[in-house]
């Protein structure tokens, strides 16, 4: 069973295997549709797209037309008939990809994490080590059988908006931001109209966790990153821009030795959505 990530060169002999199914997270936060179209025009052999909007998504506002953020966590029955209709069942080992160094493929380990599924990796360094292999894409996409995969105990921690802003008074736990420096501070207006961080948080930018390569740096290494940030992973929040990119932190945690860190879905975007929440500024 691949739990964290997983190399190309064993992934590539399991392209056919009936209880692997393989999940194209590419996407673009400034164009929508270029995921899929970078899908249609090669993929992974027997792989299908998870759309980070709509699939990997949910709804953004509540029934009381509350903003959620811009990407906030699907409705586990909805994700879990998205897992069924690409072929997952109960025992699926799942493989996640994109372009981006994993950015958005974390956020779909991530959620098979929040169902109860363990059996979920992501290829390390994406279709980038995947070309370096000399490994093909592909242009047919297969269907697959349905599949039976049921929610189960989750394995993953979760903070709310009310948790993250009672914290900045009471204290107790670490915020920690993926997102870039520039936007951490406050500079990035194209990104984050209204700019800053959450009172208090840190910053650790998610590319941060990879080698020039584009591959996770080693467990030894992340762990002696992230050892300032926080005083154990169990006091830690991951956030970031929507609740994407956080999913990488959490992963390189993991990766780490480092369990039980808990991911604010909402994110910069739900926090800043309201003009009562406290913002800061400049740098941590």
């Amino acid at each position: 069973m691949y739990t964290t990530l997983i190399s190309a060169a064993d992934l590539a002999p399991h392209l056919s295997d009936p209880n692997w199914v393989v999940l194209d997270c590419r996407h673009d936060l400034m164009n929508p549709d270029a995921g899929r179209d970078a899908f249609i025009a090669g993929h992974i052999q027997n792989a299908q797209f998870a759309n980070i909007d709509t699939e990997l998504s949910g709804a953004k506002y509540d029934a009381d037309g509350v903003f959620r953020g811009r990407h906030p966590l699907p409705e586990r029955a909805a994700l879990i008939e998205s897992l069924r209709a690409w072929g997952v069942n109960k025992d699926t080992q799942v493989i996640a990809y994109d372009a981006h160094g994993g950015m958005f493929a974390a956020r779909l380990w991530w959620l098979l994490r929040w169902i109860g599924q363990p059996a979920v990796a992501v290829l390390d360094g994406g279709l980038a080590a995947w070309a370096a292999q000399g490994l093909p894409l592909v242009t047919p996409t297969t269907a697959r059988a349905r599949g039976d995969i049921v929610e189960r105990p989750t394995l993953t921690s979760m903070a709310s908006v009310a948790e993250v802003l009672a914290n900045i008074d009471e204290g107790g736990r670490s915020v920690v931001d993926a997102r870039a420096p520039d936007r951490f501070r406050g500079e990035n207006e194209t990104m984050d109209p209204v700019g800053g961080h959450i009172p208090g948080a840190r910053n650790r930018f998610f590319k941060d966790n990879l080698q020039a390569d584009g591959r996770f740096k080693d467990a030894a290494e992340l762990r002696r990153a992230f050892a300032p940030l926080f005083d154990t992973p169990q006091t830690a929040i991951m956030q970031c821009g929507s609740g994407v990119t956080a999913c990488h932190n959490l992963l390189a945690l993991e990766v780490a030795g480092l369990h039980g860190a808990a991911l604010y879905p909402g994110s910069w975007s739900e926090w800043c959505a309201d003009p009562a929440r406290p913002v800061a500024t400049g740098p941590q």
